[in-house]
């Protein structure tokens, strides 16, 4: 046998230990990329690009009004994501929270819809509890065929999601059809007290952002001070190390889908009892797919997805300015989220991994 020319491969061998300033400079690369990258893209659609960065990044600051509504679409994105970034670092991917979040919503309309005379300060915060009950019921469902029949707990949660939608036309279409709605697909509207109390008068921010916070710093104590925590992080990092050290994989799965579902369907109730104030179609509005990216640009830690739920929560305010003044379909704001997510795995990857060429030596054969 003959050598040939030898080649040089590249490969991606494990960092020792990630760098906490690569850590912390990921997020505004990834966004930087994502930015240049989709202005190419206007410029390629005939749009001009300063006047779209200027309506979806920098307008949602320039007036209360906009802020505002920034701060209401902060909180179910944050409240979603912290659930399924828990679940992410135990290695167990739950994709399907919008359906998670409707199933929430449904559970949560029960009450006026079934009882619309009903009084009293105690209808909107047990419309929320029943509304996490719902998700986490809705999760648990993915939760069971992952831990008994083995199945991806990817393509159930998602597929499930599609269900949890066709549940909901059903239901707008059918019986809980608001009868006086001129034929819209909608229930009826809540009343006062089915609310949720706003928080800053004059805007449609309410008190569920407050709950929403409190829930981040809770995810965060559970995250990294306890011993449950641990274990779901040592799970995912090391399972063989988990498993000899006697940590049951099937408990970690279902209670990180549990706290995932749980999460989406608080966030769908505080929808309904909040700025919609009834039951509609246009509750599913890519939340839970939206909280995927929220969770991975904040690095799925706890503070750090406060910030980037923020951010995301600008890009779709912003999104929505640019859509009329600068004329952008809302196929490019959703590029523009997707592009963040690769941008930001990409940056994250190069974190924890180095490049290294690999000498490779082929031989002809005899």
């Amino acid at each position: 046998m003959s050598a040939l020319p030898a080649a040089f491969l590249p490969t991606l061998v494990r960092r020792e230990r990630a760098s906490l300033a690569a850590t912390l400079l990921a997020p505004p690369l990834a966004l930087a990329v994502a930015t240049i990258l989709n202005l190419g893209l206007y410029v390629l659609m005939g749009r001009d690009p300063v006047a779209v960065v200027y309506a979806m990044l920098l307008e949602p600051f320039l007036s209360w009004a906009s802020f505002s509504e920034v701060l209401l679409k902060t909180g179910p994105l944050l409240l979603i994501a912290q659930g399924l970034a828990i679940g992410f670092r135990a290695k167990v991917f739950n994709i399907g929270a919008e359906g998670q979040f409707i199933l929430g919503a449904i559970f949560a309309s029960a009450i006026p819809v079934w009882i619309p005379q009903a009084t009293g300060q105690w209808i909107w915060p047990l419309m929320l509890l029943l509304g996490a009950i719902g998700g986490a019921l809705w999760a648990s469902l993915t939760a069971f065929w992952r831990v008994r029949l083995n199945a991806n707990e990817i393509l159930v949660s998602l597929m499930l999601s599609l269900v949890a939608a066709q549940l909901l036309n059903y239901l707008l279409l059918g019986p809980w059809k608001d009868p006086n709605g001129f034929n819209f697909p909608q229930s009826v509207m809540f009343q006062y007290d089915a609310m949720v109390p706003l928080l800053i008068s004059g805007t449609r921010v309410n008190v569920s952002l407050l709950l929403t916070l409190a829930l981040s710093m809770a995810a965060w104590v559970f995250m990294q001070k306890s011993f449950i925590g641990y274990k779901l992080q040592v799970g995912g990092l090391a399972p063989r190390a988990a498993g000899y050290a006697g940590f049951n994989e099937g408990w970690a799965i279902w209670l990180s889908l549990l706290i995932g579902g749980f999460a989406a369907g608080l966030a769908g109730a505080a929808e309904v009892a909040g700025p919609l104030g009834q039951l509609q179609r246009s509750i599913s509005t890519g939340y839970g797919y939206a909280a995927i990216i929220v969770a991975y640009l904040g690095g799925l830690h706890p503070i750090g997805i406060v910030f980037s739920a923020l951010f995301m929560s600008v890009v779709y305010i912003g999104g929505d300015n640019a859509m009329v003044s600068a004329n952008l379909p809302i196929a490019a704001v959703r590029v523009f989220q997707g592009s963040l997510l690769l941008a930001y795995l990409i940056a994250a990857a190069f974190v924890r991994y180095r490049l290294q060429w690999r000498r490779v030596t082929y031989r002809s054969q005899p």
